[in-house]
């Protein structure tokens, strides 16, 4: 296998220096379960989640909840990584990796509500979620609609920051190497489908469900019956990531172009 250890990452686009949301989970090679990582605080910032990377080496896998990219309307066809620049530019006096002033630095490409007009005319797709609405898998959300629970779009800005910074090969953006880290899109809900799940996992008993259909054995006996769905989340993408790493077809999407890869991108697991 080309990777030895692999990461998941519950990713945030909220206000603020401290993310119960942000949750990040390690699987090394092998059938181990996966570990939860916790900071000395107890409660990760998106700047630390950066600094805890910046110090992995070797052949790590990351996947991370979080769009790397907008779907190429007129507005956003540069490739990914000027538009990253741009967002680090805009934003840069933020804390903690925060985007929100490139919303109004762009906010004519975005939907926050009814004074927007219509959802459906700003609401649009990348290739990598209309192929994941067409599996029947679920239903995606645009990252450019900032409006509800679901949204994806604020996550997604304050990711660009951190990749920017982070300066690691990103697939499909870059080629992918043969050593060293690489960091991708994932979707973790997709990869709880995998393992037979439907929603969140909140509770070890499915979690555990999950995790042997993806090759894993069960969370230790010490682990908490419940916890939060970002949790869940964390730890399903580490196994996930693990399970399917080795396996060509999920490198090689058949609408994948090279044009798309540069600057939509692809979530990894979506065929």
């Amino acid at each position: 296998m080309r990777f030895s250890r692999f990461v998941g990452i519950d990713w945030s686009g909220a206000k603020g220096v401290r993310h119960p949301s942000v949750q990040v989970a390690v699987c090394e090679a092998g059938d181990a379960p996966p570990q939860l990582v916790l900071p000395p605080s107890g409660v990760w910032s998106r700047a630390g989640v950066l600094d805890w990377l910046g110090g992995l080496s070797g052949d790590v896998l990351v996947g991370m909840d979080a769009g790397f990219g907008f779907a190429a309307v007129p507005s956003f066809t540069q490739p990914a990584r000027g538009l990253w620049a741009e967002v680090e530019t805009v934003c840069a006096g933020e804390a903690d990796l925060g985007a929100h002033g490139f919303i109004e630095h762009r906010r004519e490409a975005f939907w926050l509500g009814v004074a927007d007009g219509p959802r459906h005319l700003r609401a649009h797709l990348r290739v990598t979620e209309l192929v994941y609405k067409q599996s029947g898998l679920g239903v995606p959300t645009s990252n450019f609609v900032l409006l509800g629970a679901s949204q994806v779009g604020k996550a997604t800005l304050t990711a660009m920051r951190l990749l920017h910074r982070l300066q690691w090969p990103v697939w499909p953006f870059d080629p992918l190497t043969e050593r060293g880290p690489v960091i991708l899109e994932i979707y973790a809900q997709a990869f709880a489908r995998l393992g037979g799940f439907r929603g969140k996992l909140r509770d070890v008993e499915s979690l555990n469900i999950a995790l042997a259909r993806h090759g894993s054995l069960p969370m230790p006996a010490a682990f908490p019956a419940t916890f939060p769905d970002h949790v869940g989340d964390a730890l399903i993408t580490g196994a996930g990531l693990r399970a399917i790493a080795d396996q060509p077809h999920w490198w090689q999407p058949a609408a994948l172009t090279p044009a798309i890869a540069v600057t939509e991108g692809w979530t990894f697991g979506v065929v």
